[in-house]
């Protein structure tokens, strides 16, 4: 006598249909903010970080910089609170890379591909978390700019900065999506996120004016991405006569661009991790 076995089909082998992806997204985001609330410690960075940063910056070289500006620290908080949506979309971003490390690390990613469900749910649904993080730390930063100081003078101009440091951000979480799957383990991401986040946050004008740089160092802010957010977001929550349409739309193409090239390949990973 003998016995046939059927193979049962994985997600890799049929096609999911679109109404389904989104419900195991949606089970998925449910998920993870379950376990946020079970574990609020990690809500740390998202609600302490913005407030640390705001005040050190603010208070330890708003007077320097302030005058440079050709004001005071008020001048100077005007300046650095909208570049900072900037820091938080990167910082939010390196984060999401390190915890979808430790997921793989401990199992859980393995228990999801063995599950019947889209494999790019997993990665959409670990970003919207992770953008409802960023949304927190941006609120609690704008909260705390306010306190020192900070003018909200266009609502409509702070909602279109936000969105736009969003979407800067989310693309950004494909990057270090990427590197959460390829790399061994979470102290290789927020290493290699660092060396990645410190030159381009500090070699840009997010914290201070670039005019006093080095020309070398100019030409490096000229083509870095978050420079271009920065004055954006600066000039729709501020004004100015800097081109504001510009900067915008070389963060939105920068968006685009990595979105369009990181995602399909951290989705590809996941699938052939093994």
């Amino acid at each position: 006598m003998s016995a046939t076995t059927t193979a049962t089909p994985t997600t890799g082998d049929v096609r999911i249909p679109l109404r389904a992806h989104l419900r195991h997204t949606g089970a998925l985001v449910r998920r993870n903010l379950l376990w946020i609330r079970q574990d609020p410690e990690s809500m740390f960075d998202a609600i302490l970080m913005p407030i640390v940063f705001t005040l050190l910056f603010v208070y330890v070289f708003g007077g320097s910089i302030g005058q440079a500006l050709g004001g005071d620290q008020h001048a100077y908080v005007q300046y650095v609170v909208p570049g900072m949506m900037a820091m938080m979309g990167m910082s939010m971003a390196m984060s999401v890379g390190t915890g979808f490390n430790q997921d793989f690390n401990t199992g859980v990613m393995d228990r999801f591909r063995s599950l019947p469900i889209g494999r790019g749910s997993v990665l959409f649904a670990k970003i919207a978390v992770e953008l409802l993080r960023m949304m927190i730390a941006t609120t609690i930063m704008l909260i705390v700019g306010v306190l020192v100081g900070f003018d909200i003078t266009d609502w409509g101009g702070l909602l279109a900065a936000v969105a736009l440091a969003a979407l800067f951000g989310s693309a950004l979480m494909w990057v270090f999506l990427t590197l959460g799957v390829v790399l061994k383990n979470a102290q290789s991401v927020q290493g290699l996120g660092f060396l990645v986040l410190m030159p381009l946050q500090f070699g840009s004008s997010i914290f201070a004016p670039t005019d006093s740089m080095p020309g070398w160092l100019q030409s490096f802010t000229d083509v870095n991405p978050l420079s271009s957010l920065a004055d954006a977001a600066r000039g729709l929550m501020v004004g100015g006569n800097g081109p504001i349409a510009h900067d915008v739309w070389v963060t939105v193409g920068w968006s685009v661009g990595l979105t369009a090239v990181m995602a399909p390949i951290a989705i590809h990973k996941f699938r052939t991790k093994s």
